[in-house]
């Protein structure tokens, strides 16, 4: 047996004797008896991914390494053994195949820090991998084992409780998300002439679905999403329900409930005859829709039903062809971040700078970047784990504040929620100095409003309001002496 499966909690069942009874313990309650596993429902979750590159991928891995240097966790903390993607991947789904779901609860309790505390699944080891062995996918096997018995952390349990109650992870009443598009359309309505946020438009060329923080939390992207739209005179909508594009239920390990909001968004998509399906500057929610969505909802072929297209390829598209003027360019230095889900898993690295370059005059990249960059720490259900983990997302974080410090940049872009919450708080914690923004708060800061997009003068409006009010008040006074003449 390798050191690997020695280091870790036992998957037997423990055959422990009773205690003798005293007094002591007849007085002090009996703890809670542990919960009993269901070996049957673990045996159905491993055998339905067992599959000939599951089996390939336990039996492949030749212990090289190779995948340590990759994994931003094992960097962080010393290059401890024990953080290196293959030691995860032996201790976690490799106990349980090896075992063939007959374990312990105390095992799987074990597995919970591994396989959510010391991974996000960015599948940036793969890359590193001589065999091309998918970790990411393999724990993620793991996690649905764990969350199948109630061993989940406590945030990502909420989100997906939200998710099967209300369709949207936020719990956010279909009500409120469309008085806050009709706020958001009033708001920036007063900047950009004629913008509106229109709900459930038939026959849209682009269908916008966003994440629920953004109307809970930051709607003013919501405001900036309509501009940008607005401008470059795009026929779009945004669905009154699918609208959550987000699907922390695929972190969770659950994948009955990641079925749900990628679900509502197909049909919403097809219901509405939509072009196709944009997806606002978030990461997981990209990966969810097209890559990993279809087959949540049994598509053949594993396309979906309309194309789906990331935030960044339609700002660039918008700009890159003209169909929005900038006043000049940034001219701040700035840096980029590469999103896993955006770039490695998304492809669209290349995409993301074309982009940055065309609205901004200095630009330095991180080192490694593009498909090579490192996790920021804030990914596979990371932030929503809640302050628990806080601790951990900072230490297992220095990686990518050390690639920020390095660029000496004054501003990083960063086109993904999690990434941008994430490097935030990395940016207080270490002192960096930096600004986080994303593609659509440079760009409405840098767009040439039209002409027949700017609204009417200040002093124009309240000229109006005067001539208005004093009509008014020669009407009423009109309407006074006629009745004090009918009364006489």
């Amino acid at each position: 047996m390798s050191q690997a499966s020695q280091d870790t909690a036992s998957p037997e069942q423990p055959a422990a004797a009773p205690p003798a009874e005293t007094a002591e313990t007849q007085e002090t309650p009996a703890p809670e008896a542990p919960k009993p596993v269901d070996v049957a429902k673990i045996k159905n979750i491993l055998e339905a991914n067992d599959s000939a590159r599951m089996r390939m991928w336990l039996s492949i891995c030749s212990r090289c390494g190779l995948c340590a240097e990759s994994c931003f966790f094992y960097l962080a903390h010393d290059k401890d053994p024990k953080l290196s993607p293959a030691y995860k991947a032996i201790n976690s789904i490799g106990k349980l195949y090896r075992a063939k779901g007959e374990v312990s609860r105390e095992f799987l309790e074990s597995l919970e820090d591994i396989i959510w505390g010391q991974c996000t699944t960015c599948k940036r080891c793969s890359m590193y991998c001589p065999f091309g062995i998918d970790i990411a996918s393999m724990i993620a096997v793991a996690r649905a084992v764990c969350y199948s018995h109630g061993i989940v952390p406590d945030g990502l349990a909420r989100t997906t409780d939200n998710i099967l109650r209300t369709g949207n992870q936020m719990e956010m009443a279909t009500e409120d998300w469309v008085e806050t598009c009709d706020w958001m359309a009033e708001e920036y309505g007063e900047e950009v002439h004629g913008l509106e946020i229109p709900v459930d438009k038939q026959g849209a060329d682009y269908m916008y679905t966003v994440n629920p923080r953004e109307p809970m939390y930051y709607p003013q992207d919501l405001g900036m999403a309509a501009e940008i739209f607005h401008l470059a005179r795009l026929n779009w909508t945004v669905p009154s329900t699918g609208w959550d594009a987000t699907n922390l239920a695929m972190f969770a390990g659950n994948k009955a409930v990641a079925t749900i909001p990628v679900k509502n968004m197909y049909d919403k998509a097809l219901e509405l005859g939509v072009g196709a399906i944009v997806i606002t500057e978030c990461g997981h929610a990209f990966r969810s829709a097209k890559f990993e969505g279809p087959y949540f909802v049994g598509i053949p072929g594993g396309r979906p039903p309309v194309p789906i297209i990331h935030s960044v390829e339609l700002f660039r598209d918008i700009i890159r062809d003209g169909k929005i003027k900038l006043k000049h360019k940034f001219k701040h230095k700035v840096t980029y971040q590469d999103p896993c889900n955006v770039s490695r898993n998304g492809g669209l690295w290349d995409v993301g700078r074309e982009l940055v370059n065309l609205l901004c005059e200095d630009f330095v990249d991180m080192s490694p970047n593009k498909e090579h960059n490192h996790c920021c720490g804030g990914g596979g259900g990371y932030i929503p784990m809640g302050p628990s983990y806080k601790k951990r997302r900072m230490i297992s974080g220095k990686v990518k504040a050390d690639q920020i410090k390095d660029t000496k940049a004054e501003y990083i872009i960063v086109p993904c929620h999690n990434c941008f919450d994430q490097i935030n708080d990395l940016n207080k914690e270490y002192e960096l100095g930096v600004k986080v923004v994303s593609f659509k708060e440079i760009i409405t800061e840098l767009m040439e409003i039209p002409p027949d997009m700017i609204p009417p003068e200040e002093d124009e409006e309240e000229a109006l309001e005067a001539q208005e009010e004093a009509m008014e008040e020669v009407s009423e006074e009109a309407n006074q002496e006629g009745s004090e003449v009918e009364g006489r």
